[in-house]
């Protein structure tokens, strides 16, 4: 079992709103076909699609005022629509994908995972098919509602499901000393502890818009997989081929994390 994660910042352009990366999507799509590594479940973000929305109407912290309501709909409604996208796509490369909302399953408090039933999910892969998940408005028992990001959904998944390994694909090579984007000397850390993952501060986050928190967020839900057990590798998802090699197994370039 693994859980293969699409950051947003792959399957979308972050500085367009509501573009997707249709050429990456159609990529990956044949990546996961040709891997053939059933069981999977993937998990992609939103990008362009949802943290837009989720910021104009500050869906993250919380209800607070009556025009929000519409807002927190509107956030959802994009990311059906860009998970409809990905799941057409993955379809006609072969890959038996079939879309599940989270917020039909899952209630945070505080914004972390508090009641989850992943029945459906478990149904799904005993059917042969490949769940596809996304990071999604719901329902928050302390706030009224929240995001719930794609990387606290992989872990959540990952430790529920009993996946062995988490493949987290970026538009970046890994964890690096610092923004790789902004910072020229930045040097990819090809391994990590969860003690180091842990004092980690000079990560930068993303450039672009996003409400869920950037690497840095990313590197810290890592850490909580690698606790429970689960083997995680972050990945260069705009690469081709390198996905595909870390759901077959294979040596990737890339940050292993490990206890």
């Amino acid at each position: 079992m693994q859980v293969l994660k699409l950051g947003g910042s792959v399957v979308t352009d972050k500085n367009k709103p509501f573009t997707a990366n249709k050429e990456n999507i159609r990529r990956l799509s044949m990546e996961v076909a040709e891997a053939d590594a059933q069981p999977l479940v993937i998990v992609h973000g939103g990008g362009s699609y949802g943290h837009p929305l989720a910021k104009e109407y500050d869906i993250a912290d919380g209800y607070s005022y009556p025009k929000q309501v519409i807002g927190f709909s509107m956030t959802h409604q994009a990311m059906v629509k860009l998970n409809a996208l990905i799941v057409a796509t993955m379809l006609v490369a072969g890959v038996p994908a079939f879309s599940v909302a989270p917020s039909s399953f899952i209630k945070t408090r505080g914004r972390r995972i508090r009641s989850v039933d992943l029945g459906i999910v478990r149904g799904s892969i005993d059917n042969g098919l490949v769940p596809v998940l996304y990071g999604d408005a719901v329902i928050d028992a302390e706030q009224g509602f929240a995001i719930l990001s794609g990387d606290q959904l992989v872990v959540k998944l990952a430790s529920g499901l009993n996946a062995e390994r988490i493949v987290l694909g970026s538009d970046v090579d890994g964890v690096y000393t610092g923004d790789p984007n902004l910072d020229k000397k930045a040097v990819l850390i090809e391994e990590l502890s969860i003690g180091e993952l842990e004092q980690m501060t000079g990560i930068g986050d993303a450039v672009s818009t996003d409400v869920t928190g950037g690497m840095l967020a990313k590197v810290r839900e890592a850490a909580e997989a690698v606790k429970a057990g689960v083997e995680v590798l972050l990945v260069n998802a705009t690469e081709p081929g390198r996905v595909e090699a870390a759901l077959r197994g294979e040596n990737v370039i890339g940050t292993r994390f490990r206890r």
